[in-house]
């Protein structure tokens, strides 16, 4: 089995996956990767299962070898990446030699990049899951030294690249109506969907904080309301009138007034938004989210179909002799309708 190893840690690594779906009732949000698209990315990128498990880097990365050539491919936010000094292109895979150091530098645009490796981490499963779940003491933050075991990879292919989508900057975020969105009167919900938020640098895997820049809003009873079930996406109003957007990581049960829910599909926008990014909320109807998920599913799938090679620079290949460059030889002098003798 071949190993990764953290030579040196940025400030939030940790190994996830898709989560642990389930366990509400018992308390577990689900949790997994923040931005789920960004390891659907590199699921088509490296052509194996999206369910595999990668290392996500909130902020920065670090600097990681493998005891073995590695397929890798990196998503998300954005991160200056280099091997051996050599750049890499980003949403894009590539195989890392035995060896080689693989730099990861600060995020340039959004909050989470992914490193994901072919054959997937392979850390003991806990409740059917590889993910940390930090704030119910599931895994813990990685740290410089650390080695991660890596899965059997199947996969050959590398060097593919996906347009590098635009949930960086913040933007729009579609919600639904939630558990208390009608103890919020008309004029204040008007005031909330005319509002331009901005994020709050107050951010974790377990909420984000939206700066109204201004009045913030009250519910009809204040927060005067009994705890019951909160998902990841729902909007709390807290006492001081800011909304938070729960995240992967969030408690399952909360007593703020819910204006409303952000619907699945726009989590990642809320995740990558970097601090001070602007972020509006539109309310929609019910079905129309149904569609919009749909749409979203289909459109995680067919991610393998839209993998392109990726065009590298000739002046930045240090090994370019080492490629052949042309596949047979031709005659100058020869005509090629001429037959030859067998």
């Amino acid at each position: 089995m071949s190993t990764l190893t953290i030579l040196s840690a940025g400030p939030a690594l940790s190994v996830q996956d898709q989560g642990r779906p389930g366990y509400l009732a018992r308390g577990l949000t689900c949790g997994g990767a923040i931005d789920r698209l960004a390891l659907a990315e590199g699921a088509a990128l490296l052509r194996q299962s999206d369910t595999l498990a990668a290392l996500e880097m909130g902020g920065m990365g670090g600097q990681f070898s493998f005891d073995a050539d590695t397929r890798v491919a990196l998503t998300g936010a954005p991160m200056p990446t280099t091997c051996d000094g050599e750049t890499l292109a980003w949403n894009a895979s590539h195989l890392i030699p035995a060896g080689a150091t693989l730099a990861i530098g600060v995020a340039a645009r959004g909050s989470y990049g992914y490193l994901h490796v072919g054959g997937g981490l392979d850390t003991p499963e806990i409740l059917g899951a590889r993910a940390a779940h930090l704030s119910a003491g599931i895994g813990a933050l990685l740290a410089s030294g650390d080695t991660l075991p890596i899965g059997p990879d199947k996969g050959r292919e590398t060097g593919l690249t996906l347009p590098l989508d635009q949930r960086f900057e913040g933007g729009t975020l579609r919600a639904v109506t939630s558990m208390q969105t009608d103890r919020f009167d008309a004029a204040t919900l008007k005031r909330f969907t005319a509002t331009e938020f901005k994020r709050d640098p107050r951010a974790n895997r377990m909420g984000v904080r939206l700066d109204p820049c201004g009045e913030g809003f009250e519910a009809e009873g204040g927060l005067n309301i009994l705890s019951d079930v909160i998902v990841p996406g729902d909007i709390q109003v807290a006492g001081d009138g800011a909304p938070f957007v729960l995240m992967a990581d969030c408690q399952t049960t909360g007593g703020y007034p819910r204006i409303g829910c952000v619907i699945p599909a726009d989590m990642p926008r809320v995740a990558q938004a970097a601090s001070g990014a602007p972020l509006r909320i539109t309310f929609i109807p019910l079905d129309e989210a149904r569609e919009i998920e749909a749409r979203a599913a289909r459109d995680r799938t067919a991610l393998r179909a839209l993998c392109t090679p990726l065009l590298r620079d000739p002046h930045d290949i240090r090994d370019l002799l080492g490629y052949q460059l042309i596949s047979g030889a031709v005659s100058a002098t020869a005509n090629p309708f001429e037959e030859t003798a067998p």
